[in-house]
């Protein structure tokens, strides 16, 4: 670890935490607010509900063309791969990570180095999908963030030294937490990665200024939640009630469902939504049932972990159709009147609409041009009504030990994978970065071992389309109509972000952070990077110009499990840089 120890500026009066140097807080109220808030962004998603919208407009369509990098800050050294980091912003000062479990503090005004904090990972980490991490948390005078080897870091804001670290789960079964923690009512909240690898999903608590654990709840049917009182685990009842209800034998003990995008929290409701990932292993047969809670939106009471509500989107999944991809609570005219509702759109190719208050279905629609192993939805239940012939064919009854290849779309990499999608109040339309590609997938005997992978099956992925993989789509809620659609030749696999300037923001593989008109999706501007963009962009108000802040740097999934596509993106540049650009004075007003 390299720091250097600064100061900003120290707060007048009362604070509600005490901070041992300069940085001001970060409150809960600043937490709470952050979506409403333009001069940081404390929050990942710019708002704990994730909407990824700012009220700023000083940034329009008209002017956005006069949008000019001012300074570029490198990760350095060989340590490159994927940058899908979002960064947050808290009095003049840039916290985010990168590849390998870094984390760095970055003056947001000229782009020099604070202070740098590297995790000392063990040999034998497991990532499945690249050594990610996608963003930190920021509370009270700490940073926050998970690693590589399944541990929550805090580090002090102003030195970026540690103020305390907690184990998580077990490396060596395969857990990792590669998701940007939440901070709720002075608890940080958790996933887990490692669904590929026969773990068991989990969200948990701790408390952010001791970093004790405060509560457990495990994602897949049969396991038994804890809250935790003066060093003591409490039963607090089993997921699903009992075990085996949806799990055959003792399935369930190793049964996936992966927490690993990290979560959303309503504060109407006073809930933490959280998706689940596939169950384990791949090949469905194994497994009979719906296999709860595994490919599911959880709702889930912050106070104690207890389950509220769920929504599984892909009953007895057999693609690898994770459900961990953000619920989003939004306000729906719907008939007259609001409704408190989320949207997500799955892997799977579906994009739901539910009552966030119960769960309950409102509608749902594809998002991508072409599925197969579902005919449609139930328009009562949401449940997918599953195409004949459409689940690939069981092992045990080939002689071949290999059961039927059948082509499956979305491929398993999904029609939205992890890269978060944004909503506009003002348009009132969710931009959803999409993919059109196919699988050849089959199924093959598996049995369970700690620390190896767990999955039966294999599979090849290629494009849908000759000339392009990407879709950036600004989707209608009320409708299920697509307003407008960007075609982009590589596979999207960063973040979106939207803007009271009636803007979409969003990165390419090609090394391009692009903007688009909201309503139009005409492209207005872009600037390559010289790496792919597979972060999320953020922007906020500083001295009274806007900024904008993305990461650039080539990596992910797509290049280690693409198959035939990644042949696409096989010439990509690798980098790590964190770019920032701000509209000049004299352009604010430009049209």
């Amino acid at each position: 670890m390299r720091s250097s120890k600064f100061g900003i500026r120290v707060a007048a009066g009362t604070l509600a935490l005490t901070v041992s140097c300069g940085a001001l807080a970060v409150t809960d109220e600043d937490i709470l607010n952050d979506a409403r808030t333009t001069e940081d962004v404390v929050t990942y998603g710019m708002g704990l509900s994730g909407q990824r919208f700012s009220p700023l407009d000083h940034l329009t369509t008209d002017n956005v063309r006069y949008l000019q990098p001012v300074w570029a800050f490198s990760f350095g050294n060989e340590k490159m791969r994927g940058q899908e980091a979002q960064p947050l912003v808290k009095d003049g000062v840039m916290y985010v990570s990168a590849s390998y479990s870094r984390v760095y503090a970055i003056d947001a005004r000229t782009g020099e180095e604070r202070w740098q904090y590297d995790a000392r990972l063990p040999d034998g980490i497991m990532p499945c999908c690249d050594v990610v991490n996608r963003g930190v948390a920021l509370y009270g005078d700490k940073v926050i963030f998970g690693t590589l080897d399944a541990k929550l870091v805090a580090l002090n804001r102003d030195t970026g030294k540690p103020m305390w670290i907690k184990k998580v789960a077990d490396y060596q079964a395969g857990y990792a937490i590669t998701a940007a923690p939440m901070i709720v009512k002075g608890k940080v909240i958790t996933g887990v990665s490692g669904g590929e690898f026969g773990i068991v999903g989990k969200v948990e608590a701790y408390d952010a200024n001791t970093g004790e654990k405060l509560w457990t709840r495990p994602t897949v049917e049969g396991h038994m939640g804890y809250v935790y009182r003066d060093g003591k685990a409490i039963e607090n009842g089993i997921s699903g009630g009992q075990a085996g209800r949806t799990w055959p034998g003792d399935m369930w003990k190793n049964g996936g469902a992966a927490t690993w995008l990290g979560g959303t929290y309503d504060a109407d409701t006073d809930t933490l939504f959280f998706g689940t990932g596939n169950p384990a292993p791949w090949n469905s047969h194994l497994r009979p049932g719906d296999n709860l809670f595994s490919s599911s939106r959880l709702a889930i009471d912050p106070d104690d972990g207890s389950i509220k509500w769920h929504f599984q989107t892909t009953p007895h999944d057999g693609w690898d159709y994770d459900g961990v991809n953000e619920l989003i609570a939004f306000d729906l005219n719907e008939n007259g009147r609001t409704v408190k509702a989320a949207a997500t759109a799955d892997r799977n190719g579906f994009f739901y609409v539910l009552n966030r208050e119960n769960g309950a279905f409102i509608r749902g629609f594809p998002f991508v041009d072409t599925i197969t192993w579902a005919k449609g939805l139930d328009p009562d239940t949401g449940r997918p009504i599953y195409a004949e012939g459409g689940r690939p064919g069981d092992p045990s009854k080939s002689s071949g030990g290999k059961g039927e290849t059948v082509l499956a779309q979305p491929a398993f990499l999904g029609g939205k994978n992890w890269m978060p999608m944004a909503y506009n109040p003002g348009t009132g339309l969710f931009y959803v970065p999409s993919n059109e590609w196919a699988m050849d997938i089959w199924n093959e005997p598996v049995s369970y071992k700690k620390g190896a992978a767990f999955l039966g099956a294999g599979f090849t992925i290629r494009p849908a389309n000759d000339d392009y993989i990407g879709v950036l789509r600004a989707m209608d809620p009320t409708t299920g109509r697509e307003v407008w659609r960007y075609e982009n030749t590589a596979p999207l696999w960063g973040g979106v972000m939207t803007t009271a300037g009636n803007l979409v923001f969003t990165g390419t593989p090609e090394g391009y952070l692009k903007a688009f008109d909201a309503r139009t999706g005409k492209e207005l501007y872009r600037f390559n990077t010289g790496s792919g963009v597979v972060g999320s962009p953020i922007t906020w108000e500083m001295d009274g110009e806007q900024y904008v802040s993305v990461l650039s740097g080539w990596g992910g999934a797509v290049p280690l499990w693409g198959g035939e596509v990644a042949k696409v993106v096989k010439h990509f540049n690798q980098g790590g840089m964190v770019w920032t650009f701000k509209l000049p004075r004299d352009r604010i007003a430009s049209n």
